[in-house]
């Protein structure tokens, strides 16, 4: 009879319930502006590039916040970033966002922006947050506990004509840019098995630029915001999790060749041989523990000094920073230890103050592996590509690499020349970050579960040519969600 459920039905129903919390795993396409190993690049320049970032990256922090951070230089062709499409408001509009994990805040330009770019070199349309035509969109108020949160930064204000809950942030080359803080519907698509994805939303707090400054203000290199993943309150990750929307972890994928592209995944990513190490505890951003680097086997006369964490040191996992950064103590004895192994073979050479090679043959087969090793014992395998940079052909044949590691002071930064080609996890429940060398063109297996009894996460195939995410393999708990839905809905029509 219609509206009535067999006993049977209701037992396996509310048993299936009681014992059962499955988190939706949120998906987002990336896309890679540029590849890194354009030909022709200028190293100096995408260290100039790259210090303007670290200089907003280490400064400003209250209470453990990660301020707004942005990355890029004057030439749109060093960029290197990595952006994502988010859907905000109701009708949706849909925004380029960076993806950032050195900050934690979400946030895109206003209609009524300032000196904010109207196009953009990166060939994709600019869009603008206008709340007077969203349904959904409402205003944060002065006495609102987001606004007066001891984790916000001091650039958080208030006004008391508008009641409105504000910021500024100040950064170190001279750019800079001011909003307000405004609540609105994010849509995503949810995860529920194969060929199946749910269209998802959820009401978060996100900032509205007003106006921007220096170089924010460069139309080469625009996008409409900044998509922060740090661990912050007002990150999108914490806003969802806290909610039990997703679960309390994201996954990257970066894709290195070719158009780059890659996988983002609000959930976490699957594969036998991830390995994992502790985050370094109450640190701003998302600092290992690493602790030595071997270079074809053999262990390099580091101090493990050299990269213990403090207020000016430690090491980074940034991927807003295009190149990698090592410390003095062990840029020397890694670049030492590579020529010793390579200088029979090819010719080295110094080029603008880096250090490069004339090379013959294939680079894989030529240089060696490079191993960091992190606490827990979780060693990051670098391949050649992984350390060196191409820069085209000379004369006779031969290609010029050069050595991709700059020299500091201080702090280790792991960016893009690293991270990509890469599975990471960042398990923020567990405090710990996994990886492991994965072709990012390939699918991968994404859990959309609470726990890890359900392991056998669906499937996200990315299609090699437009990368769009298509399909996801069905979860065993996910099956019995699916099928028992079908069951009630035929029951009802009896």
């Amino acid at each position: 009879m219609r509206g009535l459920w067999p006993p049977f039905l209701v037992i396996i129903l509310v048993s299936f319930i009681s014992v059962s919390a499955v988190y939706c795993a949120s998906l987002l396409h990336l896309e890679r502006t540029f590849p890194l190993n354009n030909h022709g690049l200028e190293l100096h320049q995408l260290r100039a590039r790259d210090r303007l970032r670290h200089a907003r990256l280490l400064q400003g922090f209250v209470g453990g916040v990660v301020d707004f951070s942005v990355q890029g230089s004057s030439d749109p062709y060093l960029v290197g970033l990595y952006f994502t499409k988010v859907k905000l408001g109701s009708p949706p509009r849909e925004f380029n966002v960076q993806i950032d994990t050195g900050s934690d805040v979400l946030w895109v330009c206003c209609n009524s922006c300032n000196n904010c770019p109207r196009t953009s070199g990166l060939g994709i349309q600019l869009n603008f947050f206008d709340s007077s035509s969203s349904s959904t969109a409402g205003r944060v108020r002065c006495s609102d506990p987001i606004c007066t949160s001891a984790v916000q930064t001091t650039a958080t204000q208030c006004s008391s004509q508008t009641d409105q809950c504000s910021y500024t942030f100040q950064y170190g080359d001279g750019s800079g840019t001011s909003g307000y803080y405004v609540s609105d519907t994010l849509y995503f698509d949810a995860i529920l098995g194969q060929s199946l994805i749910a269209n998802s939303s959820a009401l978060i707090v996100f900032g509205c630029s007003a106006y921007q400054s220096g170089d924010l203000t460069k139309t080469d290199k625009a996008v409409d915001g900044i998509f922060g993943f740090g661990q912050g309150e007002l990150s999108v990750i914490s806003q969802l999790s806290t909610r039990g929307i997703t679960p309390r972890v994201f996954s990257h994928c970066l894709k290195g060749e070719g158009n780059g592209g890659g996988i983002l995944v609000l959930g976490e990513i699957l594969e036998p041989g991830i390995v994992y190490s502790p985050l370094v505890p109450s640190q701003p951003h998302y600092n290992l523990n690493l602790q030595s680097i071997a270079v074809n086997g053999l262990l390099l006369p580091i101090d493990p000094a050299a990269f213990a964490t403090s207020n000016s040191r430690g090491t980074i996992v940034d991927s807003g920073t295009t190149l990698a950064y090592l410390v003095a103590e062990a840029y020397d004895p890694f670049v030492s230890a590579v020529n010793a192994i390579v200088s029979p073979s090819v010719t080295p050479m110094t080029s603008k103050g880096n250090q490069c090679y004339l090379v013959s043959t294939s680079v894989s087969q030529t240089f060696p592996l490079a191993s960091f090793n992190f606490a827990g014992g979780a060693s990051m395998v670098l391949k050649p590509e992984d350390y060196l940079i191409p820069f085209g052909s000379s004369e006779g044949g031969s290609a010029m690499w050069c050595i991709g590691f700059q020299k500091v002071q201080g702090v280790t930064i792991l960016g893009d020349l690293v991270l990509k080609d890469k599975i990471f996890v960042y398990d923020l429940v567990r405090q710990r970050i996994g990886w492991a060398n994965y072709d990012c063109s390939l699918s991968v297996n994404v859990s959309v579960t609470s726990s890890k009894d359900f392991i056998n996460a669906g499937q996200l195939s990315v299609s090699s040519s437009s990368r769009d995410i298509m399909l996801f393999e069905l979860l065993p708990l996910t099956v019995m969600v699916f099928l028992m839905h079908i069951l009630l809905l035929e029951f009802q029509f009896l």
